[in-house]
């Protein structure tokens, strides 16, 4: 689901209109600069929510991240169970600027934020049920879950998944890396919504004018400060 409503939070006291934000910021970025960023709202996709559970090393989910943010997916969720985590080096090269994170503590509490919000919980898991990942429709919304990098996905996730997926594999190994699986997966989605629907974007009109003023303000360093200059000069209403 669109995570924003048509106000931005730009401090504790003050609240802006998105079409305001665009007014006022878009000027003070390059013509280069608005261009891309409506070019990439316009492909943004957030019927498929990317979920990653009890992910040990962080560049994991860095790798995962940028994938994701590459592929035009801004709907990501991080179910943070265990207390320790390897730190990495690797980066998300600025992808989590763009990407909308929400993290959680239960496996609980996200799925079923996720279901109520009408995702179907598809989960890498090899049962017996399982199915090859082509042969699962990713047109509607639908939650990717990838697991844990030992021990996979969790039995609570498992027995709530509306699928268990797999990606199927030729050679002698026995499971991808979860940055390559999450790749893989991701790229898959994003052409069979290409085919099924012709486009991999699901954002409105309205939602695409949101997010563009979001990254507007992610963009421009300035732009808070300036907001604030304005209002408190008076030059401005909210």
């Amino acid at each position: 689901m669109f995570p924003y409503g048509p106000e931005l939070d730009i401090n504790t006291n003050l609240k802006v209109h998105y079409q305001l934000v665009l007014e006022k910021i878009g000027p003070l970025l390059t013509p280069e600069r608005r261009e891309k960023i409506e070019r990439v709202v316009g492909l943004r996709n957030f019927d498929t929510a990317v979920v990653l559970e009890s992910i040990y090393d962080r560049g994991n989910v860095s790798a995962v991240m940028r994938s994701a943010e590459g592929l035009g997916f801004g709907n990501f969720h991080v179910i943070e169970t265990q207390e320790k985590f390897k730190e990495s080096a690797r980066v998300t090269q600025g992808a989590d600027k763009w990407v909308e994170i929400k993290k959680w503590k239960q496996t609980t509490d996200c799925v079923r934020t996720l279901k109520k919000q009408g995702y179907k919980i598809c989960v890498t898991h090899l049962d017996a049920k399982s199915k090859p990942l082509h042969e699962i429709d990713f047109s509607g919304k639908v939650a990717l879950v990838l697991g844990n990098e030992k021990d996979g996905v969790s039995a609570e996730m498992i027995a709530a998944a509306d699928e268990t997926i797999i990606i199927p594999m030729t050679g002698f190994v026995q499971s991808f890396n979860i940055s390559v699986a999450g790749a893989l997966s991701l790229y898959h989605i994003s052409q069979d919504r290409l085919k099924k629907r012709g486009s991999n974007a699901s954002l409105n009109e309205q939602e695409q004018g949101i997010l563009r003023a979001h990254y507007y303000m992610r963009t421009q360093d300035s732009a808070v400060q300036y907001l604030e200059e304005m209002f408190s000069r008076g030059l401005l209403s909210s």
